[in-house]
């Protein structure tokens, strides 16, 4: 069966630079290929032409993006269509995150005029949250997948081969009979990600336009075991699951010599939350001779001199850490953990050890006063990150699988 994957466009709207590839798709798509099907990742927001990167103007762009959803002359919408001509999938997976819901809604409109019989699948973070909304509202989408994927999809996508329609059995999936919605019960997590082939980076659409740096994009685990209450990461659970160092440094080599990147992303939610994990990886670099860089993303209460030089002298020349508010207020409401003096602390920790640090903060958040604000503000300037970003608080649906 011929399968199109599709990360829906959202900053190609409003011509934002987007980059790297979707690594959940990827994923589902190795463990699809693996299986002998026919997989195409069409990657439809990435946009490396860009003239822009204000993402705090974001909410006030937003309705240019609702209005060109319903333009058939935007060239977006004009791209999809003529992709289903193109590639005639059987099955179009896509994925949603709460932001691109009405593209993915658009998508899969566009996918039912192409051929009626094709079937459409929605997965990701608001798949999970809002299955029983997304079915209630459109009928052309068949079936939303709750949770990790890959077993899921591949199960689905087995059964649609075979032209078996009892979908009873096949744990975390969301589907109709006749007007009747059915939720079946959650799907484990899958234990060991070492059974996970690595992430497909050969099938991409215009794969020539993604650089090597792009290509190494990375997950050594999933889960993060905080409970930051904006967070989408605890649809997860707050359970850490590692794959081996060794698949890790496995994947690094096949990249390596595939694309030559020498500058990888790890997008763990809190890459130094064992700290014995981390020196080893550090370690076994080293002993490799891997000339490679890495950069990852973690906590200010995650690190220390020792662990900052240990991962340096290992390639690491970036951090990019939430710091969020420099109210202690707001970060109680937040949930966040952190306080003040470890935020000053961590600062100082990262300009000693030599490495580029990325402070992401945040505005907007309920009950956030002006007074918060210049707390906030105030605290960017003191702590002097190498780069700062701050972003404005969306609020996204709350947590639960099938609200």
């Amino acid at each position: 069966m011929n399968i199109l994957l599709i990360d829906p466009p959202f900053y190609r709207f409003f011509n934002y630079y987007n980059r790297y590839f979707p690594l959940g798709l990827s994923y589902l798509s190795s463990a699809l290929k693996k299986a002998g099907h026919k997989v195409i990742i069409y990657d439809a927001d990435c946009n490396k032409d860009s003239r822009g990167m204000d993402y705090t103007r974001l909410p006030e762009k937003y309705r240019i993006y609702l209005r060109e959803l319903k333009n058939p002359e935007n060239p977006f919408i004009k791209e999809i269509s003529e992709t289903f001509r193109k590639y005639q999938p059987d099955i179009i997976g896509i994925t949603v995150m709460t932001p691109k819901t009405a593209s993915a809604f658009t998508i899969a409109s566009l996918a039912k005029q192409y051929n009626l019989d094709c079937t459409v699948i929605f997965g990701g973070p608001h798949a999970t949250l809002r299955a029983n909304e997304i079915l209630k509202n459109t009928r052309d989408v068949d079936f939303v997948i709750n949770g990790e994927g890959e077993s899921v999809m591949l199960e689905l996508v087995n059964a649609l081969r075979a032209k078996d329609h009892t979908f009873s059995e096949i744990r975390g999936l969301s589907y109709r009979q006749g007007d009747a919605q059915i939720h079946n019960s959650p799907r484990s997590f899958i234990d060991n990600l070492d059974d996970l082939p690595f992430p497909d980076r050969e099938s991409f659409l215009g794969l020539d336009t993604y650089t090597s740096e792009d290509m190494g994009l990375l997950m050594g685990s999933r889960g993060c075991p905080y409970r930051c209450s904006y967070c989408a990461t605890q649809i997860w659970t707050r359970k850490v699951r590692y794959r081996s160092l060794a698949n890790i440094v496995e994947e690094i080599r096949e990249v390596h010599l595939r694309f030559g990147t020498r500058q990888f992303t790890f997008k763990d939610d809190s890459f130094t939350v064992n700290r014995k994990r981390v020196v080893e990886f550090c370690d076994i670099l080293l002993e490799a001779g891997l000339k490679i860089n890495w950069d990852c993303n973690t906590r200010v209460d995650l690190v220390d001199l020792e662990l900052l030089r240990t991962m340096k002298k290992a390639g690491c020349n970036s951090i990019k850490v939430g710091i969020e508010s420099g109210s202690e207020r707001i970060l109680a409401l937040m949930d966040k953990g952190i306080s003040l003096k470890r935020i000053h602390e961590a600062a100082r920790l990262f300009r000693e050890a030599g490495i580029h640090w990325t402070a992401y903060f945040m505005l907007g958040i309920p009950t956030e006063t002006e007074e918060d604000v210049k707390k906030t503000l105030d605290l960017l300037y003191k702590i002097r990150p190498s780069f700062a970003s701050i972003g404005v608080y969306e609020p996204f649906p709350e947590r639960g699988f099938l609200t």
